[in-house]
């Protein structure tokens, strides 16, 4: 085919015809060997930057219980979440990070009265009385509870399937508790379905602020939002309870602080974003297994048969719920 440029010259103009039936065509090379390879760094490098995430909140238990040979449970959770916000504070002003708007501000104190206060807290008081691998077994309802949070939140409607699986879970870790108990729920177990029910609620306001800045700067900031009231919650209990400095009781304090509240979060949010939450809520269901790991290999706690059995159908719970919901 041809065509006259301005010039009225002829020039010739390429058409691709198309294939004869039959015809063995050459292969295509062009832009096939840089597009998977571009698409699948940042998969891998998310998937890496979640599993980090998955494998400092699995420590959090046995660093609890390691940070309170040192301190009583109120200096544990108000030092650490006073060192956490003093790194994420830090952070934010190394990259000039802009304050939110204000009408963010009632979310971040959602998700630091949740995740940065009542989880910790709770969780502590209950580790006074509870072994690590039960806690975790209890603790592993955490994705159901969230997303039974977020259903009412968002005011979605999740199938049948999906309820179904959140209240067999529900009612295996009951169960579990009971067993474990001899049939009453104990001081411990109450501090552990209360934290459950305060950091789902934070973690579902989380994700709401997450859709509107990064999501490590939501924990940031939800950090500085808790610093003067931790600042001086760490003067007045450090004053009414007694410090007994050990190596396991400090590794445990810098751990929850520095690694569990902050490095974990901030991963574990960059991660999330780069591979979507679908997949790095797969990788979250490794997270009870691996805490019951921590607590025999490193904690030297006996693992009840019941264990992880129950760990497993949560987690089998929580792997409907997430095919249910995609």
């Amino acid at each position: 085919m041809t065509a006259k440029n301005s010039a009225t010259q002829r020039t010739a103009i390429a058409v691709d015809s198309p294939p004869r039936p039959g015809t063995p065509q050459p292969p295509t090379t062009r832009g096939t060997s840089t597009a998977p390879a571009a698409a699948s760094a940042p998969s891998a490098r998310g998937t890496l930057l979640a599993a980090l995430g998955v494998v400092a909140f699995s420590l959090t238990f046995p660093s609890t219980v390691w940070g309170l040979e040192s301190f009583g449970p109120w200096s544990l959770v108000a030092v650490r979440s006073t060192l956490a916000a003093l790194i994420a504070g830090a952070f934010l002003l190394a990259m000039r990070v802009p304050p939110p708007a204000r009408r963010h501000w009632a979310g971040l104190a959602v998700v630091a009265g949740g995740v940065v206060v009542g989880f910790p807290l709770l969780t502590t008081l209950a580790l006074q009385t509870s072994t690590t691998s039960h806690a975790a077994v209890v603790v592993g309802l955490l994705p159901l509870t969230t997303a039974a949070f977020a259903a009412i939140r968002t005011g979605r409607r999740p199938s049948r399937t999906f309820w179904i699986a959140a209240v067999s879970g529900a009612a295996v870790v009951i169960a579990f508790t009971l067993q474990q108990s001899g049939g009453a729920v104990s001081t411990g177990d109450l501090y552990l379905f209360g934290a459950l029910l305060v950091c789902a609620a934070g973690y579902t306001e989380g994700g709401r602020l997450a859709a509107l800045m990064p999501g490590w700067q939501v924990i940031g900031w939800a950090l500085v939002l808790c610093l003067p009231l931790m600042a001086v919650g760490s003067t007045v209990a450090l004053s009414f309870e007694p410090v007994r400095l050990s190596a396991h009781g400090i590794i445990g304090l810098v751990w929850v602080a520095a690694g569990s509240t902050f490095f974990g979060l901030y991963v574990w949010y960059r991660g999330m974003a780069a591979i979507g939450i679908p997949k790095a809520s797969q990788l979250q269901l490794a997270q009870p297994l691996l805490t019951l790991v921590w607590s025999v290999s490193v904690l030297g706690e006996s693992l009840s048969p019941a264990a992880p059995l129950a760990a497993a159908a949560v987690l089998l719970c929580i792997a409907v719920t997430q095919r249910a919901r995609s």
